[in-house]
């Protein structure tokens, strides 16, 4: 068994600004799991338009608010006790609100090394 916490992997590289918020990697493919727990911040009013094109993600919001969105379009709503699933790889924007910074636990699977960042700055999505 072992203990970590936010304060514990904010000093370390582990730590990460991934683009358009913070993400605490607290478990990583070191820890020998075979999935990746992270605390996610993503920024209020920031869009990102990601796809994870070696990992399934699922991330759980525990505050904020935000939407994801579809490559087809779709919005939905993602406030507190929500998940979303990203099964198959799926393309997608992500958005904070206007005024709320979205807060999310993201597992990933298979696990991150936990220094992967987002390159957020050209017209194509992000991924890793």
């Amino acid at each position: 068994m072992f203990i970590r916490s936010l304060n514990d992997v904010e000093g370390s590289e582990h730590f990460v600004h991934w683009g358009n918020g913070t993400s605490h990697r607290l478990l990583t493919l070191q820890d020998q799991m075979g999935f990746t727990v992270c605390h996610t911040v993503v920024t209020r009013g920031t869009e990102s338009l990601l796809e994870y094109k070696n990992h399934l993600e699922a991330c759980y919001c525990i505050g904020g608010e935000g939407e994801v969105e579809n490559m087809a379009g779709e919005r939905f709503r993602i406030v507190p006790g929500t998940i979303y699933v990203l099964d198959e790889h799926d393309k997608h924007y992500l958005r904070a609100s206007e005024d709320k910074d979205l807060i999310l636990v993201s597992v990933f699977n298979p696990p991150l090394q936990g220094t992967e960042t987002h390159s957020l700055d050209g017209d194509d999505s992000s991924a890793y």
